[in-house]
């Protein structure tokens, strides 16, 4: 259950300290400093959830020198993340806990965007209703480390498939690592993806584990160095291990930065200052910049995640590798106007060389509303966009306002749009009258041959094309083998026998935002300049 009151937190020194008890267990939070502006940055995506399975119920101050004796607290300062040290309120400890407990700690934690001291406070934007504080972590990055009965309990409970609270609701949430030093017990290895760190191990404990893909073994633990060569490479993404990108190997450039911009007054969420700061991550190839100008991808994350969700789950860092540009994320765009993010840019500029023909914008869920203000707002500055799952109406923002006087209604811009067929959310124009006249907006702006003029919302039923209304000059049909599913694309040519919009739909997709898309739309849009 929540914490519906935010905990105590203690200054100490060289970081701070909390601790509360839920029902199946006691937790320590240690917050070491760091000099990370993690509200301009967020490091959270990319940050471990460093879980530390008490052997014995330890102390407050026990719990930070052993954080700082062993390095976990350095680690957690590189990403402004924190120690967690748990331990089981159940009779006999560890003896008393079963796969629940694992669970039970997992449903208390949450990534959300704004934090402080290690603690999240979770207000549902639609509802308007606050749902608890919560410890801040990427639970798809648990990172478990255990030592003799806690080590025990690790190997007959969480080296399998486990079921809990996950990011969006109920899921999978097996760990992301497990360290087990000085085991009593063979292990029960159900799963031989889980990466495994044994420490201080028997001989006939480490042959249990042989098999396991993933898998270091030590005789004595290295906490840095460990995790510089093994643990930070692997995330448990929906139940799917993966590996993490290593830039230096690819020889690429993971660049934090930020630009300070006026604020704008259409701003709806930051209004008493003059300005205020817009942080952001670029991605890009080592030697981009050294043949002049290069274009620029300006991406816009979805609602309650972070820039880097989308640069990782949408592949966008992979895709800058692939095909030779810069991309750069931006932080808490919510807070920024399409007017500020024209500010971003200017402060790119002095920043990277970009060329200024070939400046694009993409976006997630409200990141594609982001990005549609762009669209529709200064459709001067973008060679062409790339919004994906949601079309937002046009005549109001998401905030519920009326748009700004600066509505493009003449300057064609090209675009390359994907939704979820699957989707709950108004993705498509099948889905909703708001998301058609959306599309009806961009054919009127883009000057379509084909008029959606005469589309009525109310007879979809018996629309020439089932999803659109209206089908394209041309279709194509683009099957993505990683997924199982087809990401359709309508093309339409505009009164000038250009080609400049495509509306693309993907089988089988409920509300998210696949590399295939994005690496479709981009072979798509960045044929074009401005």
């Amino acid at each position: 259950m929540a914490m519906m009151e935010r905990p105590q937190v203690r200054d100490i020194t060289g970081g701070k300290c909390w601790e509360h008890t839920f029902d199946q267990f006691f937790l320590k939070v240690y917050v070491p400093d760091n000099k990370i502006d993690g509200q301009t940055n967020n490091y959270g995506f990319r940050a471990p959830l460093l879980l530390v399975f008490e052997e014995e119920k330890q102390s407050m101050d026990s719990a930070v020198d052993f954080a700082r004796e062993t390095g976990l607290a350095n680690i957690a300062a590189n990403v402004d993340s924190s120690v967690l040290f748990v331990y089981p309120t159940a009779e006999g400890g560890w003896a008393g806990a079963d796969e629940s407990f694992y669970a039970s700690v997992i449903a208390e934690i949450k990534m959300i965007q704004v934090y402080k001291d290690g603690i999240v406070e979770n207000f549902d934007f639609f509802t308007q209703t606050f749902k608890g504080y919560f410890v801040r972590g990427a639970i798809f990055r648990a990172d478990i480390y255990s030592y003799g009965a806690s080590a025990d309990y690790v190997a007959k409970y969480l080296l399998r498939s486990l079921q809990g609270e996950y990011l969006w609701g109920p899921g999978e949430i097996t760990p992301a690592m497990c360290s087990m030093e000085r085991l009593s017990v063979v292990p029960d290895v159900q799963r031989r993806d889980i990466p495994i760190l044994s420490v201080g191990n028997s001989e006939e404990i480490n042959k249990a584990f042989g098999g396991c893909e993933h898998l270091l073994v030590k005789a004595k633990a290295d906490y840095e160095a460990d995790f510089d060569a093994f643990v930070k490479h692997f995330k448990m993404w929906c139940g799917k291990v993966e590996l993490e990108p290593d830039f230096k190997a690819l020889n690429m450039t993971e660049d934090a930065g930020c630009v300070t911009v006026n604020t704008s007054p259409d701003n709806r969420i930051i209004k008493d200052v003059k300005t205020h700061k817009v942080g952001y991550f670029a991605y890009y190839n080592n030697g981009l910049f050294d043949n002049g100008p290069v274009p620029l991808v300006l991406g816009f994350h979805g609602g309650g995640d972070s820039s880097m969700y989308l640069t990782f789950v949408a592949g966008w860092w992979e895709i800058c590798h692939r095909y030779n540009f810069l991309f750069v994320s931006v932080e808490n765009h919510q807070n920024v106007t399409a007017t500020e993010a024209v500010e971003v840019i200017e402060g790119l500029k002095k920043r990277y060389p970009i060329d200024e023909h070939r400046i694009y914008a993409t976006g997630f869920s409200m990141g594609s509303g982001k990005t549609w203000d762009c669209y529709q707002e200064y459709p001067d500055i973008f060679a062409g966009i790339m919004p994906a799952s949601a079309l937002f109406p046009v005549y109001k923002t998401f905030w519920g306002g009326p748009p700004t006087e600066r509505l493009n209604k003449t300057v064609p811009v090209p675009v390359f749009y994907s939704g979820g067929e699957e989707s709950h959310l108004p993705e498509l124009p099948f889905h909703s009258d708001s998301a058609l006249e959306r599309v009806q907006y961009v054919a009127e702006v883009n000057q379509l041959k084909k008029k959606f003029d005469g589309v009525s919302f109310e007879q979809k039923d018996s629309w020439e094309q089932p999803i659109w209304g209206i089908p394209g000059d041309k279709v194509e049909k683009i099957y993505d083998p990683s997924r199982g599913s087809t990401l359709t694309v309508h093309y339409y040519e505009s009164e000038d026998g250009v080609i400049r919009t495509a509306f693309a739909s993907v089988s089988g997709q409920i509300h998210e935002c696949r590399h295939h898309s994005c690496e479709n739309a981009w072979k798509f849009i960045s044929r074009f300049t401005r």
